[in-house]
């Protein structure tokens, strides 16, 4: 076992120097040196310890951590050179921040906190909010007027949500397939559905379906755009209008395609795959 950068002189230590990890099911692969690049940290603390029992692990060995795994690149990141770095218009700058908290960063925590200087006025990112944080009531409306003219300006570019929900139209749609036999009435074998996408403004996928929308495929879209990358993490349609429903949405539109082909050369059962979309509105 190679001793991994930045170990104890003449100690072994009970890990590689290259560490596969499983974050939230996403799989990373790091050196030891990184990982125990910060002092004090929730990682340092995991990987400095002088035996990895304790340790969770998934089926396949690697070390396992309940937490947002598409967020951990950038809390993996920063531990590589302390720096912090993200996309233009990043809409998770609440929830990364929290991540930090978890693993205990707080210099990662200190730059990813909103800026108010000295002069009580807000500074470049004071207007930034996560979407899921984008519509404020009249306590934020109260806090931007504390804040004198810088906050004026940031209440004259917050959403119309200060007034009620915004409006928009959310696309639900879904793939799948059945197999008929002879008697189509009787034999009908159904399988589930296997994944429901979304399609539709990013921040209004996300107030309505929040923890379950599924962002792995378009992680870093501004909230003011589209998106027709978005899944949901469980499989019940009626979960999904249940979603939509309560926060306002009405179905307006529904279509749905076909194509049939045989299962078998010797047999009449045939399996019919299908693409159905519903389309919601909230005034």
């Amino acid at each position: 076992m190679a001793l991994p950068d930045g170990g104890i002189s003449g100690e072994e230590v009970p890990f590689p120097e290259i560490i596969e990890l499983n974050v939230g099911g996403q799989v990373y692969i790091t050196r030891y040196s990184t990982l125990t690049s910060v002092p004090d940290s929730l990682l340092w603390e995991m990987f400095s310890r002088k035996s990895v029992k304790g340790l969770a692990r998934d089926t396949k060995g690697r070390f396992f951590v309940d937490r947002d795994g598409f967020l951990f690149r950038y809390i993996l990141d920063f531990m590589r050179d302390q720096q912090l770095v993200l996309p233009d218009h990043f809409p998770e700058r609440g929830r990364l921040q929290r991540e930090a908290e978890f693993f205990n960063l707080p210099e990662l925590v200190k730059l990813l906190a909103p800026k108010i200087s000295k002069q009580n006025s807000l500074g470049e990112e004071g207007c930034q909010s996560d979407p899921e944080d984008s519509s404020p009531g009249i306590e934020t409306t109260r806090n931007l007027g504390s804040l004198g003219g810088a906050g004026a300006a940031c209440a004259s570019v917050v959403p119309s949500a200060l007034d009620g929900k915004r409006s928009g139209f959310i696309t639900i749609g879904y793939r799948g397939s059945y197999t008929l036999g002879r008697d189509s009435h009787t034999d009908a074998k159904f399988r589930r559905v296997a994944r429901i996408m979304v399609c539709g403004k990013t921040s209004l996928a996300k107030e309505v379906f929040g923890e379950t929308l599924n962002e792995s495929r378009d992680p870093d879209r501004p909230p003011e755009r589209y998106t027709s990358r978005y899944y949901l993490k469980f499989t019940f349609l009626e979960q999904a209008f249940d979603k939509l429903a309560d926060v306002g949405f009405h179905m307006v539109a529904c279509n749905s395609t076909g194509t049939c082909a045989f299962a078998h050369e010797q047999t009449d059962d045939k399996i019919w795959t299908s693409y159905t979309e519903y389309v919601f509105f909230r005034e």
